[in-house]
């Protein structure tokens, strides 16, 4: 089996930044990611490789696996929607409670480097995922950009586009709040 080739950010259509987007160039990775021999961490590493901090410095904080999601049963498609774990500030698309997260919610989704590739059902702009798929991150990933707008400013995160678990009556049906992630 071949190894998949990494690409660099801006590599692929949905990549590119949008017109006068300041960002940085796949070569000017930020002070905190940048190794001594200049490459950052996530093109040099593969995800098992990875420290803890490493690890959770990818995660862009989009809030998208925090939605509730239904399987289709019989394609097997993956459909979010725009109701959200009752521990995600639908304001600032973070946990409440990260640390204590498994313990409160404990259908919480628990990922690591070997889960990754099992989860189909994270979304195609997820840096975990991308990074699996030896994709690169994205212009707009934080680490990239230098910034966490970034994320809500190319319209990656759920931030202000979401409601409570809390906030959906027992009796409603969750499925009529299905909505289509659009990933740039």
């Amino acid at each position: 089996m071949k190894a998949a080739k990494r690409s660099r950010p801006g590599d692929a259509p949905g990549d590119r930044a949008p017109h006068g987007w300041p960002r940085r160039s796949a070569s000017e990775p930020s002070r905190q990611a940048r190794s001594e021999a200049g490459a950052p961490f996530w093109e040099r590493k593969t995800l098992p490789e990875m420290t803890a901090s490493e690890w959770e410095s990818l995660c862009d904080g989009c809030g998208r696996c925090c939605v509730i999601k239904f399987q289709d049963e019989e394609t097997g498609a993956i459909h979010p929607t725009a109701v959200a774990c009752r521990l995600l500030d639908a304001d600032s698309a973070r946990c409440r409670r990260y640390r204590d997260r498994h313990a409160l919610v404990p259908e919480c989704l628990r990922l690591d480097p070997g889960l990754v590739r099992r989860y189909d059902f994270l979304p195609g702009s997820c840096a975990y995922r991308r990074l699996a798929e030896g994709r690169g991150l994205a212009w707009w990933h934080p680490l990239v950009s230098g910034t966490a707008q970034s994320v809500v400013d190319a319209g990656v995160s759920v931030r202000g586009q979401v409601i409570s678990e809390q906030a959906v009556h027992p009796d409603e049906p969750l499925e009529q709040h299905i909505v289509r992630w659009v990933d740039p």
